[in-house]
């Protein structure tokens, strides 16, 4: 796994670690030239001839949707196999190491899902001719959809520094927080708020980082003059007893009152999705809320990008 300093052609994207900001400008303004081809549906031939096979041993309708699309809105061509453990050659007792070089001669790049963590770092070691990109894998990471939702407060706010935000819900198992965290922690003067029931709190630490990460325990210690809150669900697949996963589910939701009492003027409201709850949906028509208008749209936008940029493509 290497850092990737702003060159992505044929790179693994394992762990957000290989990001820094130059990565990410590079990214970013890719991902703005893709957003012109996807809204106006612009014609696009640029990953004409590849093959990307999305690999999914868990569910997904937005990660995998997304790179879908993506790969198609580019000229490019999908193999798409959810559940293979059920439905691939990997039901029959075919191992790990043999279904991910079986993929691979059929394709340009692996885009894989799977429950245990470290598994598309195991992948990454394994393929000798396409690159691996994390789709999420267990409770580690999910770096494309931190790359997304950075790309959403940028867009919104204008900078990735000096912002003070709100991450709630499950900060244990939640993968999308863990790599959130790591891209506002390659900026400076970031503090986080973190707002979690006990058995769920963050098990990360940032030694010596940019980032100030405060922890809070009720919605009134919530500062009012947050940039963004980060909402997300929790993990119930997570749970190996289903009374615990009920004792912690929904501790906090997000009302409009609350929206409304805690929430600036000028914040934006994110959840990377599925949201069972933790949500009231009379919350999405507030223009604060953006998880199902601009941050869902931006993961199709930076998936192109980061598809072109790795496979050697990129305008």
């Amino acid at each position: 796994m290497n850092d990737l300093k702003g060159y992505f052609k044929g790179e693994h994207i394992v762990s957000f670690d290989q990001f820094d900001p130059r990565s990410l400008d590079v990214l970013f303004t890719i991902a703005k030239q893709m957003r012109e081809v996807a809204q106006n549906a612009k014609p696009s031939r640029l990953l004409e001839g590849n093959i990307a096979t999305l690999l999914f041993y868990e569910p997904s309708s937005r990660t995998m949707g997304s790179f879908d699309a993506a790969m198609k809105q580019l000229g490019g061509n999908t193999v798409v196999v959810t559940n293979p453990q059920q439905f691939s050659s990997a039901a029959k007792g075919e191992s790990f190491q043999d279904t991910i070089r079986t993929f691979e001669a059929y394709c340009d790049v692996i885009v894989l899902r799977h429950p245990e963590t470290g598994s598309v770092a195991k992948a990454a070691s394994i393929a000798m001719h396409v690159p691996v990109i994390n789709a999420g894998d267990g409770i580690g990471e999910h770096p494309t959809q931190a790359l997304l939702d950075l790309f959403t407060i940028f867009e919104l706010k204008g900078r990735l520094s000096g912002l003070k935000g709100l991450v709630a819900g499950d900060l244990l198992n939640g993968r999308t927080v863990h790599s959130l965290l790591k891209g506002l922690n390659l900026y400076g003067g970031n503090i986080v708020y973190l707002l979690a029931p006990k058995e769920l709190q963050l098990p990360m630490e940032f030694p010596d980082s940019n980032l100030t990460l405060v922890t809070v325990e009720d919605a009134h210690d919530i500062p009012r003059d947050c940039d963004f809150w980060y909402w997300t669900r929790v993990q119930k697949e997570r749970f190996s007893n289903p009374a615990d996963y009920e004792r912690v589910n929904n501790r906090f939701v997000v009302t409009q009152a609350m929206l409304d009492t805690y929430g600036s003027r000028h914040m934006i409201l994110m959840h990377p999705l599925p949201r069972v709850g933790e949500i009231e949906d009379a919350v999405d028509e507030d223009p604060r809320a953006v998880y199902l208008k601009s941050q869902i749209r931006n993961g199709m936008y930076v998936r192109m990008a980061l598809l072109a940029l790795v496979l050697g493509k990129a305008p």
